[in-house]
């Protein structure tokens, strides 16, 4: 579930074969479901383990997790729980770590196989875990919504049914420079948010207390993965144009890239030589989507681009 691509482009386990193999047995050790990963400011590489090895139903007892690797090793250093932030319908989604003077935390995104959304909040150092903002409208799938990916609707259709549209709450999320604040955004949704990050791990404020220091940050497109640079700009997977968009801190939206191959944008990445790497995840073309067929093409593509700024 979680591979290196080689120079010569073949794809290997990472770390190792085994950890790649799962076993509910041993559901820290091993790798079920790796949707994201992300490096923190020393190039440790953090990866976040939904623990749902068929992509669906109930996480793995355990399973969910922060895997910590140290890149110069190949080896696990750390492994993080997350089952005190996880419900039967979870579905992990997005991470980003924030390690820093004083503090050192993780920012999860579970966008909910019900369209029901929350973030997870993480102490890194204590280890502790908080489930935020379940049920709160900024992290909820949004009805009435039908997102169209390379000309077509994405709608589920099971048997002779009617078509249903894609539900997902809580996905993509970046962090601000100075780490104060998250912007989020669910899967089905045109709006952007933001929340106070020191009060997502306030022990003292409730999931109402945290509610309030909720933005609204406007209309923003129907996007996949974000980031952030180092002016405060957030990047935009812009599915429904093939495109990456980029939204200043004035609230200005603009379409500074597309191409053809990039299809269902998501994850993004800036490395320090300000190049923006975003991937082509195809989602759209799986047979759930397509009356069963699958439309996929391997290989799947990591494309880049040249930007102004440093990484957030």
């Amino acid at each position: 579930t979680l591979g290196e691509v080689l120079a010569d482009g073949a794809v290997r386990p990472y770390p190792d074969l085994p950890t790649n193999q799962p076993d509910p047995e041993r559901p820290q050790a091993r790798l079920f479901h790796v949707p994201n990963g992300v490096f923190d400011r020393d190039g440790t590489l953090w990866c976040l383990d939904a623990g749902l090895p068929d992509g669906s139903g109930p996480p793995v007892k355990g399973g969910a997790k922060l895997v910590q690797i140290d890149l110069s090793e190949n080896r696990i250093r750390r492994v993080v729980p997350l089952e005190p932030g996880i419900t039967p319908t979870s579905s992990l989604n997005d991470l980003r770590v924030d390690i820093r003077d004083g503090y050192a935390r993780a920012y999860i995104t579970d966008q909910g196989q019900d369209g029901e959304g929350a973030i997870l909040a993480v102490d890194l150092a204590s280890g502790r875990v908080v489930r935020r903002l379940a049920g709160h409208v900024s992290t909820k799938s949004q009805k009435g919504l039908l997102k169209i990916v390379e000309d077509r609707p994405v709608v589920q259709r099971k048997g002779e049914g009617p078509p249903r549209p894609v539900q997902g709450g809580a996905n993509g999320i970046a962090l601000s420079p100075d780490g104060a604040r998250l912007y989020y955004t669910p899967l089905m949704s045109r709006r952007l948010y933001a929340v106070e990050t020191a009060a997502l791990l306030d022990a003292g404020k409730d999931d109402a207390a945290v509610a309030e220091t909720v933005t609204d940050l406007g209309e923003k497109g129907m996007t996949g993965g974000l980031t952030t640079d180092s002016k405060d700009r957030v990047y935009l997977a812009m599915q429904e144009f093939n495109a990456v968009g980029r939204r200043d801190p004035d609230g200005t939206v603009e379409i500074i890239a597309s191409d053809p191959r990039l299809i269902w944008a998501d994850t993004f990445w800036i490395t320090p030589d300000r190049w923006l790497h975003i991937s082509s995840a195809q989602v759209n073309r799986r047979p759930e989507y397509n009356g069963g067929k699958d439309l996929q093409v391997p290989p799947y593509a990591i494309l880049r681009m040249r930007i102004d700024a440093d990484p957030a």
